[in-house]
């Protein structure tokens, strides 16, 4: 006999949320969507009708008591990740965090504190490690044909203005989180390293709105930065740049160079009378990465199966959530900031 599929809540049921529910709706066999949870009424009853799923809840804590909910998606503001995941682990739930895993350090201490006590799987949502282009960069990588990586440098730079909560970093940590949260993890990814140092440096070129309410907030940033093993690296991240989505990385070995991503959303090229190249420009993230988004529930439902570690584990995150909290020390104090060392 097969076994039953898991059940799975969505936790925060806005763009990243809808992602993972309509794959857990239409597209995994092994689980199926039981409930979705958003404070939100108007976001819930959209999705819920979408969706066709009839547990609805404004409160997370009444998805984690249903009987049919064996898993959560936590697809909210990262203020609350910690306090939802934990609540989770508690009540044997096993975990996908979506991206940033926390605020701080202590935060993503105690959800892997309490995950580990309580046996349950805690995956953080770095899904570009389920992209075809970064496996196929990480397996050349790995087999060495480009030599000792000594420097990966990695953009994401978004069309779309902040929303009004991120202008207040200490609800947001900022574009850093927000934004280059993936790029932090691909540096680490490729360089099979820690971080050991960054200086940073940002600025709010583009949102006006902000700029007396919150003068800290930046929706640039640019991050250099020595890892443990020696490479370098270097993230740029940028929000409202209207022009695209735009997610690329280069990684320069001893001998060798690999490049992922690009601007073209299609390989169509219209050449015009007025002697003009066009192409459509990739609009949004929800497109570029959508396969990866299912390949990482897929395999959140294998480790779930099989007992096994997530590939991006909450060890995983905390390295990235201490980079993001060291940038931002960087940028506030203008130095370069060191990181402790950490293992898991």
């Amino acid at each position: 006999m097969k076994p039953d599929p898991i059940g799975i809540a969505v936790i925060g049921a806005g763009r990243a949320g809808l992602i993972h529910a309509e794959n857990f709706s239409r597209a995994i066999p092994a689980a199926r969507l039981v409930a979705l949870a958003d404070p939100s009424q108007e976001i819930l009853s959209a999705a819920a009708a979408q969706l066709a799923v009839e547990n609805t809840f404004g409160d997370y804590r009444e998805a984690l008591r249903h009987p049919a909910v064996d898993a959560v998606v936590i697809a909210t503001p990262t203020a609350l990740h910690r306090e939802i995941a934990v609540a989770a682990a508690l009540a044997g739930k096993h975990i996908l965090c979506e991206k940033p895993m926390a605020m701080n350090v202590a935060e993503c201490d105690a959800m892997l504190e309490a995950a580990q006590r309580n046996g349950v799987v805690l995956q953080i949502g770095f899904m570009r490690r389920f992209d075809r282009g970064f496996l196929a960069a990480k397996a050349r990588v790995e087999a060495g044909d480009i030599g000792a990586v000594v420097q990966v440098r990695t953009l994401t730079h978004g069309p779309s203005h902040p929303r009004p909560w991120m202008f207040d970093l200490a609800l947001s940590n900022g574009p850093l989180a927000e934004v280059n949260s993936h790029d932090i993890d691909s540096v680490r990814w490729f360089a099979g390293s820690d971080f050991s140092e960054v200086y940073a440096i940002a600025g709010n070129y583009r949102t006006e709105a902000a700029r007396q309410s919150h003068p800290d907030f930046y929706d640039q940033v640019l991050l250099t930065a020595r890892l443990a093993n020696g490479a370098q690296a270097s993230i740029s991240g940028a929000q409202g740049v209207q022009y695209a989505y735009d997610a690329r990385c280069e990684i320069l070995g001893t001998h060798g160079l690999i490049t992922i991503g690009t601007l073209q959303g299609q390989q169509m090229v219209l050449c015009t009378r007025e002697k003009e190249l066009k192409t459509p420009a990739i609009a949004s993230w929800t497109g570029l990465f959508r396969d990866a988004y299912l390949a990482e529930d897929l395999d959140f439902v294998a480790c779930i199966r099989e007992g096994r570690p997530p590939q991006a584990t909450g060890y995983d995150g905390r390295a990235a959530v201490a980079v993001v909290n060291a940038g931002n020390a960087s940028i506030r104090e203008r130095r370069p900031i060191p990181l402790p060392r950490f293992s898991p």
